[in-house]
């Protein structure tokens, strides 16, 4: 069986490793919905270690960050090294519909789950049409 060479068919690999070791923050990928009365935001934050995973708010501007450590085994010869590891980081700006008090975010199974209430004020709401006939025939 011979097996041949190619030099290029590596080359992609090679620079996306040499340029993945760039301490850039990694993007990651979610999904935001209106549920009812809520909004719901998750984030796939998989093998990162729950201890990291942080999520502040600064007036309107909701920050998520996680990291994730790359493994660390001597002895062992990598054939292949995908799963990026570094800082994770991702930033909203929430509307004034939203209730900013009562925010919450859980982490499982490598999903981040967190919860914008919609704002009382926000919420629809039936108004009452008065009308004036109505109360001049209560009137009279």
């Amino acid at each position: 069986m011979a097996l041949s060479f190619d030099p290029f068919s590596q080359l992609d690999r090679f620079a996306a490793s040499v340029l993945d070791s760039v301490r850039a923050p990694r993007l990651m990928p979610v999904d935001l919905f209106r549920d009812g009365e809520q909004y719901v935001l998750h984030a796939d934050l998989p093998g990162v270690d729950p201890g990291s995973v942080d999520v502040d708010l600064d007036g309107s501007q909701l920050t998520i960050r996680a990291q994730r450590t790359a493994d660390s085994r001597e002895g062992v010869r990598w054939l292949a090294r995908e799963r990026g590891a570094g800082q994770f980081l991702r930033q909203f700006t929430l509307g004034e519909g939203v209730d900013l008090d009562k925010i919450s975010a859980s982490y499982e199974s490598g999903v981040l789950s967190v919860i914008i209430p919609v704002s009382e004020r926000a919420k629809p709401r039936k108004i009452d049409v008065e009308s004036r006939d109505s109360k001049q025939a209560i009137d009279a």
